[in-house]
């Protein structure tokens, strides 16, 4: 007879906003037995309202996230607070000896990513970075898709990102669409947050995660709206081996689409529809074949991983290379305004409400993934040359 393992105890900091995903995960967990939510870290405590489907006793509250570990006793805890604040309270954990699931992006400079690398290995805790995509069971599948020559040799990959989002958006929090605050950087842009996914899992997807696999990355950062921070980008890493990995990515498209990312093969195209973990693949000599894959939540990989029972999806060596795009937007020169005649207004809807459309930008994101080039090298009019940084 085998006996169920003690519910871990966990620390949530950031259960408003995306956070509440977070919340409703952890109860999911937790009628499974898997962990139990012992506190939450709050500037401003939740209500009874916001905790009614958590059963029995209610978790503590503490706007102070060291002092709520060390009452509770936490054996881990999941960080959703703002991109500036992540490196200081994955230390304070790490100082504790408290395993993280730290969400994306981890830090808001490559230094800080760096300062909380070397904290987390000191420290010997598990640190799980939170791109859910890495758990979908479609990248080991394009993986050995592409490991077995279905698409012939590996020529590049792209990824397009075309999303809405209002200007109550930008409204919803002070660092929202911010560079930096005082002298504290944010870098609160498309690429590095909303569409964080579609730029780290091209780079997951082609093992070139690491920060050592970056020869140079070109960005070309622009925005539509009156924010600081780029809402309509592209991006091209070169890596040590010469393979690009392009990003088009928009906050202001005109119609709201599945984020994607292309596989280019000399033979044929595999295309991962990386929030559906849906794989299309094309090839010569063949009929597209579709599949839809199964998905491990990063948080029960985590529990499994302290049990001893699984590797850790998303360690944060495997970020790496995502953090030098981070530090390559962060030092890359201010998002240039885009032209007046480029954007428009639509009004508000019943689900949206008034937002800011790029004309012809959904096109321009598909096309710069299905080509690999930048959008200067499109022709689209308001395009600058693109900056060019190597780590």
């Amino acid at each position: 007879m085998t006996t169920r393992p003690t519910a871990l105890p966990i620390v949530l900091a950031g259960a408003r906003g995306h956070g509440r995903r977070h919340l409703a995960n952890i109860r999911r967990l937790q009628h499974q037995g898997l962990v139990r939510l012992v506190g939450i870290c709050e500037p401003a405590p939740l209500s009874d309202d916001e905790l009614d489907a958590f059963a029995g006793e209610l978790p503590a509250q503490s706007a102070d996230f060291g002092a709520l570990l060390d009452s509770t006793g936490a054996r881990a805890a999941v960080i959703c607070t703002p991109i500036q604040t992540h490196t200081e309270l994955a230390l304070t954990a790490a100082a504790r000896s408290v395993h993280l699931l730290l969400e994306k992006p981890p830090a808001a400079t490559y230094a800080d990513f760096a300062r909380m690398t070397d904290g987390v290995r000191a420290a010997g805790i598990a640190c799980q970075i939170g791109f859910q995509s890495f758990g979908s069971h479609a990248v080991p599948a394009v993986r050995e898709l592409l490991r077995s020559g279905a698409i012939g040799t590996l020529r590049g990959i792209g990824a397009a990102g075309a999303w809405v989002r209002d200007d109550a958006y930008y409204r919803r929090a002070p660092w929202a669409g911010r560079r930096r605050i005082g002298t504290v950087d944010v870098v609160d842009g498309v690429l590095t947050n909303p569409l964080a996914h579609a730029v780290a899992t091209a780079l997951e997807l082609a093992d070139r995660g690491r920060a050592e696999d970056v020869a140079s990355i070109e960005t070309e950062l622009f925005r539509a709206h009156d924010i600081e921070a780029d809402d309509t980008s592209c991006v091209r890493i070169t890596t040590t081996d010469g393979l690009p990995v392009t990003a088009a990515v928009t906050l202001c498209a005109e119609q709201a689409g599945e984020p994607y990312v292309i596989v280019h093969g000399d033979r044929g195209r595999i295309t991962f529809w990386y929030k559906q973990d849906r794989v299309l693949v094309q090839r010569a000599g063949h009929g597209p074949q579709e599949t839809v894959h199964g998905r491990t939540d990063l948080l029960h990989n985590l529990v499994e991983h302290l049990a001893g029972h699984a590797e850790l999806l998303v360690p944060p060596h495997r970020t790496g290379a995502f953090m030098r795009v981070v530090e390559a937007v962060r030092t890359a020169p201010e998002p240039a305004a885009l032209p007046s005649d480029a954007w428009h207004t639509e009004p508000a809807t019943a689900s949206t409400g008034a937002r800011r459309v790029v004309r012809g930008i959904d096109a321009t994101v598909a096309e710069g993934a299905d080509t690999l080039t930048l959008f200067s090298e499109l022709g689209v009019p308001w395009a600058q040359p693109s900056e060019v940084s190597t780590p």
